[in-house]
């Protein structure tokens, strides 16, 4: 959950939006994710389809095609008893 810094009261779906060395960041709150763009428009259309995917409204795992058209041998394409990187979380 997340709360306005200005007067305290709750507001969900809160995105903080900044510039920082040339480019501007737009940070959802709730989720967390945070994009960058060029102007505050791009930033915030980042931001709208990055968590759109977190959110699973939007992408899919890639079919076995796919990867094979990308040279990647799906059968060798598991994380096994392995945990994935902590970037992947």
């Amino acid at each position: 959950m997340a709360s306005s810094t200005r007067n305290g009261d709750y507001n969900e779906g809160e995105i903080r939006l900044w510039q920082e060395d040339g480019w501007w960041i737009a940070r959802d709150v709730d989720t967390g994710v945070t994009t960058q763009g060029e102007s505050r428009e791009e930033a915030l259309d980042n931001l709208d389809d990055a968590v759109a995917v977190h959110t699973g409204e939007r992408g899919r795992e890639p079919t076995d095609e796919e990867l094979r058209a990308l040279g990647i041998d799906p059968a060798n394409n598991t994380t096994g008893d392995q945990e994935p990187p902590d970037v992947l979380d």
